[in-house]
């Protein structure tokens, strides 16, 4: 999750909310590509999450980190992230360790910053004897043993999520994914692409379902951390139907945004609870805790930060579908989406792809997905089929897009290690039960061991 937005002056009218949106508009030429992924770290000796503190810690984490150039970010007395070049290293709730990449210009800056990240991370966590997996969801350890934290707005929401969910914490504490942001020409250019997008979340769930472990067992799903996601919000989360009405536009998406509920404001490195306040009453000084309080644009974009559809839209769109994998795959997520929205035909294809699809046929592939991954059916086909196109319609694109490295190139073989799981037929989570069932004999230690990023 994010660190404090910062985003100009006060807010004189809704017209400054929509502008924010709309500011985000960009030519092609300069169209960016940003890849963000979190993993777990974890102690060698035991297998279990670092607590914040403690050596080894995350705090230790951060503060080896800093050799490498990066800057801290800092909560009262406590380095909460990191920020070099754009870049930002960030905490989750659980300690979950996220870098939120540059802008970049292709999918091979991109992977370069991806490798550059685990070299550094390698040298400071072999010092530390502990080890890093991309997992959609904690395997193992209970949230007992999770620890929090030190981040305020973390503690706002704890208190919070269960008010309005059942597995709000689970989402905090315990879940990571891989997000790719993606930029858009124009009003009409972004609402393509945010229904493309919505529309062919749940196959990209499919494709990176990594999450049947919950508590040392099989939980029953291929992707646990995508069923999390449809009990922690509804006021926040899910398929967001109404973006493929007629009148969808940054206004509308502003209308919505307004009504969702606040966590916080933010003000002097304070976080203030204003929980399940919606953003319309901030504006309108409804709110007594925050009364006195001049609504700011950092405060708008804060808030768009704690939205979490399937695609979120801020100055770019996000793609927030996807389990973490294992490293090699996660250059396949901006490699796939890239391919489709960065390129006319490809998303032309796309668009066509799913244009016909209801509302009610798009909900029940996100409900059905999480259990059932490229077995789901839809229409006449499955999941897997749709998977198989969606990756010949990113391939044409990142072929016509023709970015090539400096060995002459295309982003198109970083899609190979997507096209190696839909070749198979069955996700990394159906890899994990084979293992867990066969060789590893249903001892999970085996899993720390063999898929150490490390």
């Amino acid at each position: 999750m994010s660190i404090p937005q910062s985003a100009g002056g006060l807010i004189e009218s809704k017209d400054d909310l929509v502008r924010h949106l709309s500011d985000g508009c960009k030519p092609k030429s300069e169209w960016r590509i940003g890849t963000e992924h979190e993993k777990f770290v974890y102690d060698l000796k035991d297998h279990k999450p670092l607590d914040y503190a403690t050596t080894p810690g995350i705090r230790q984490l951060l503060e080896g980190m800093k050799r490498f150039g990066w800057e801290p970010v800092l909560e009262g007395e406590n380095i909460i992230g990191l920020t070099q070049n754009k870049a930002s290293l960030s905490l989750e709730p659980g300690g979950q360790f996220e870098l939120s990449g540059a802008p970049l210009k292709t999918v091979h800056e991109t992977c370069a910053e991806v490798n550059t990240h685990l070299e550094q991370v390698r040298e400071v966590a072999n010092e530390m004897k502990v080890g890093v997996i991309g997992l959609g969801f904690a395997p193992t350890w209970s949230m007992d043993e999770t620890h929090q934290m030190p981040k305020g707005r973390y503690k706002i929401m704890r208190r919070y999520m269960p008010k309005v969910g059942g597995y709000g914490h689970e989402m905090m504490f315990r879940t990571c994914t891989v997000q790719v942001n993606l930029d858009f020409e124009s009003e009409a250019d972004m609402i393509k692409k945010f229904r493309v997008g919505l529309a062919l979340q749940p196959v990209a769930t499919a494709l990176l379902a990594n999450s049947p472990f919950r508590e040392g067992r099989p939980n029953g799903f291929l992707s646990y951390r995508s069923q999390v996601w449809t009990d922690v919000d509804n006021a926040r989360s899910g398929m967001l139907p109404w973006v493929f009405e007629d009148g969808m536009s940054f206004e509308r998406y502003v209308d919505y945004a307004l009504d969702v509920p606040m966590y916080f404001v933010y003000r002097d490195g304070q976080y203030i609870d204003v929980a399940g306040k919606s953003f319309r009453d901030f504006l309108a000084r409804r709110i007594p805790e925050v009364k006195h309080i001049e609504p700011s644009m950092s405060d708008w974009a804060d808030h768009l930060t704690t939205i979490f559809p399937e695609v979120r839209l801020k100055k770019f769109l996000e793609m927030r579908g996807a389990d973490c994998g294992q490293w090699r795959r996660i250059c396949g997520m901006p490699a796939l989406w890239v391919g489709i929205y960065y390129d006319q035909v490809a998303l032309d294809a796309a668009w066509d792809m799913v244009k016909d699809w209801t509302a009610e046929e798009r909900q029940q592939m996100r409900d059905s997905v999480p259990k059932q991954g490229f077995k789901t059916p839809f229409r006449n086909t499955t999941v897997h089929a749709l998977a198989h196109r969606m990756l010949e319609i990113s391939s044409a694109g990142l072929k016509r897009r023709a970015a090539l490295d400096s060995g002459g190139m295309s982003e198109d073989g970083f899609l190979n290690p997507l096209r190696e799981l839909v070749s198979r037929g069955y996700s990394r989570a159906e890899e994990l039960l084979k293992n867990y069932y066969g060789p590893w004999n249903k001892d999970l230690s085996r899993l720390f061991v063999e898929y150490n990023f490390l």
